[in-house]
């Protein structure tokens, strides 16, 4: 397992997580060694956006012994008062639905209190008017709350709240299907989304990724809107190498399905090569590098993906990003122009351009 940093909190966080959709489905007995296998295989981060209240106990019995080596992040707005899931934007109902929650689960704080599900800017506007985000501060104040999390599928409305209230950790909805406007969640311009990313990441922002396989979807040639389906480790790679993401959230039912999330570390670079979404790229999404690194090897050892992800950053803002990109042993200044990466590029991207660009960019900050 692989961990990355939180630069807001300095949790060290597993690339790859779990979320709580569809575990209640297996039953105690199979979810509870679900959960403790994935603990063994270096999981440490868990969802509880749960798909129903059945959840709460399974995660208490199988993980309340080392809780203070995990991080839970649990939804105010989430609310299983009733069993089942349901969405409330009503404060009582919040916060008898976080006590029930904190209660079944063994443990007495929140690593991550998100505000949930804001989709609609009126969402956000009601979550202040009823006090829900004062009392997540209320809560943090009294360190129930570790940090502040916001949970969105809408670039616009994910902008506001950035600005309005301090996020430690965003939980978005990333995969190739949403980010090129296919399916149910697809939110905002490719360019609205990139934008996301790189907010994140200029601001120490971390995202945890909901719905990377866009449900299902992607897995399954029938279903995807591009008519070809990609594996669950292509689809992981392409969240991984977005700017701002610390770790993926699949859902999972079952020791065999938490343990083929862990053996995308024990895939060929080859097997995680998602370049194939270029050719399903929309127009607007031509001509712009996702840091895919097909294009590698580079003849003269350039990492492109790397080169082209620090600039974006630097032109979004982001001061440390030009710092990095002097640290790196080779970069745009090494450029011969030969074309090889134009070549291979299956974004269309004419990197060899590019790479001029970007030296006289970095060369004045």
């Amino acid at each position: 397992m692989n961990y990355r940093i939180n630069r807001k909190t300095g949790d060290r966080i597993s690339e790859i997580g779990i979320g709580s959709a569809y575990m209640f489905g297996a039953g105690m007995d199979e979810a509870v060694r679900a959960l403790r296998r994935a603990v063994e295989g270096g999981i440490n981060y868990f969802d509880l956006a749960a798909g129903d209240g059945a959840t709460f106990p399974i995660w208490g019995e199988a993980l309340s012994e080392i809780r203070k080596s995990l991080y839970y992040q649990i939804h105010f707005g989430a609310d299983y008062t009733a069993g089942t899931y349901g969405w409330s934007l009503d404060l009582e109902t919040i916060k008898r639905s976080v006590d029930k929650q904190l209660k079944e689960l063994r443990t007495d704080y929140i690593d991550y209190g998100f505000i949930h599900c804001q989709d609609e800017a009126s969402d956000w506007e009601t979550y202040l008017k009823n006090g829900v985000y004062d009392y997540i501060l209320s809560l943090k104040k009294a360190g129930v709350v570790r940090h502040v999390g916001l949970s969105s599928h809408t670039p616009a409305v994910i902008g506001r709240i950035m600005d309005d209230a301090e996020i430690d950790m965003l939980m978005f909805s990333v995969n190739p299907a949403y980010d090129y406007g296919q399916g149910e969640y697809a939110n905002g311009t490719v360019d609205e989304r990139a934008a996301v990313y790189r907010r994140c990441e200029s601001e120490g922002v971390g995202i945890s990724v909901m719905k990377p396989f866009s449900g299902g979807q992607l897995l399954d040639e029938k279903q995807s809107p591009f008519g070809q389906a990609l594996t669950p480790y292509q689809c992981i790679r392409y969240c991984l190498d977005k700017p701002g993401v610390l770790t993926v959230l699949p859902g999972a039912k079952s020791v065999s399905e938490v343990e083929s999330l862990i053996a995308y570390y024990d895939q060929p670079e080859e097997a995680l090569d998602y370049s194939v979404i270029g050719t399903f790229a929309p127009p607007e999404a031509g001509g712009k590098c996702v840091y895919c690194n097909h294009c590698k090897p580079c003849p003269m050892g350039i990492d492109v993906g790397l080169v082209n992800k620090y600039y974006d950053l630097a032109r979004a803002g982001d001061a440390m990003a030009a710092e990095h990109y002097r640290t790196l042993e080779k970069n745009a200044s090494d450029c011969v122009g030969c074309g090889h990466c134009d070549s291979r590029c299956p974004f269309s991207v004419k990197q060899s351009e590019r790479m001029a660009q970007i030296r006289e960019y970095m060369d004045r900050v």
